[in-house]
């Protein structure tokens, strides 16, 4: 499971299936299949939805470029561009199924959750005996069992 902090504009777009390729500064591998859970940054500040990763594309920022490029019309823009500048390693991750949570979990309440819980500045992979990842398992499997 990936946690991904994303600007609000960008993940409602992801959720909207606008934006169908999410780029990242390489920090940690994502692969396909991983289940992403949006955690939307100020001024919402909370969790709003996830996707599953799709295929992800990785390299040098250019060559990730070229190839998100031929992909035609995949909702990234120049704004996307600038955010991997000056990285040594981009990843383009293919969004599929994306999914708006029934309601968002805020951070306050992350935060009584889950003691001392900080988002991360990008994004940061969770592992399954980790406790912030069986924490945030169980308020996504709530929020959806809770679903109207």
């Amino acid at each position: 499971m990936i946690l991904m902090s994303i600007k609000p504009r960008f993940g409602e777009q992801i959720l909207a299936g606008v934006k169908k390729i999410e780029l990242r500064r390489m920090f940690q591998p994502v692969v396909r299949g991983d289940r992403v859970i949006l955690y939307f940054s100020s001024p919402v500040k909370a969790l709003v939805g996830e996707f599953t990763a799709g295929e992800v594309y990785s390299g040098a920022v250019e060559e990730v470029k070229r190839l998100v490029k031929k992909m035609g019309e995949v909702g990234v823009g120049e704004e996307d561009w600038l955010y991997v500048v000056g990285a040594r390693r981009a990843l383009a991750i293919e969004v599929m199924e994306p999914k708006r949570y029934p309601r968002m979990v805020p951070l306050e309440v992350l935060r009584r959750r889950i003691p001392g819980f900080m988002p991360p500045m990008s994004y940061l992979r969770l592992s399954n005996g980790s406790h912030i990842g069986r924490e945030l398992r169980r308020i996504v499997e709530e929020l959806m069992s809770n679903a109207p």
